[in-house]
């Protein structure tokens, strides 16, 4: 009698840019403060991460100056 092995789907995950879904053994991910995020590629992370470089630029700007008043 031969034996069957199950196949089992590999483990997915969904690029954090272009939310193509890709098996987790190829994603490339990067730890964010409170959560890792996917990217299916050199591509989207550098798209993520000029976005994300904008974002605190913006949010640096936006907010005021620390002042000390002693």
């Amino acid at each position: 009698m031969i034996e069957q092995h199950k196949i089992i789907a590999p483990e997915k995950v969904a690029c954090e840019v272009c939310f193509k879904e890709i098996p987790l053994s190829e994603a490339t991910s990067v730890k964010a403060t409170d959560y890792i995020v996917y990217y299916c590629g050199l591509e989207c992370y550098d798209q993520w991460k000029k976005q994300k470089d904008q974002k605190d630029q913006k949010d640096q700007k936006e907010s005021p100056a620390f002042v000390d008043e002693d």
